[in-house]
């Protein structure tokens, strides 16, 4: 995969992340919301999920986003440097099935197996 497609590629990606994650913050603030109402019976909701067991899932997608959006940060570092593409285990070339499926991918698929 040439530098100009990764670079297309990873720029597509990082948006969808970020617009994930001003997402993820607004159901975050929607829950801190819901937990500072006074009349919010928790707990005793037999029928529904608990906040707080929809604080952790958003928590546990935001900080997936959060670590994917590192790792797109890191792969455009690598296109700039010219190894983006190359295994960083054996040295070998990623395949460009694996890098249009994770363009941030680190490693080939031997190594990361």
């Amino acid at each position: 995969m040439d530098a100009v497609t990764a670079a297309r590629m990873l720029e597509d990606r990082e948006r969808e992340v970020v617009h994930r994650l001003g997402r993820l913050r607004e159901d975050e603030d929607g829950l801190r919301h819901d937990r500072a109402d006074a009349t919010a019976d928790d707990e005793h909701d037999p029928e529904g999920s608990t906040l707080s067991g929809e604080w952790a899932q958003v928590d546990a997608l935001r900080r997936g986003a959060e670590a994917e959006y590192a790792e797109i940060l890191a792969a455009r570092e690598r296109v700039a440097s010219g190894v983006f593409g190359v295994c960083e285990r054996c040295g070998e070339p990623i395949a460009d099935a694996r890098l249009e499926a994770r363009p941030f991918a680190r490693f080939c698929i031997a190594c990361a197996s």
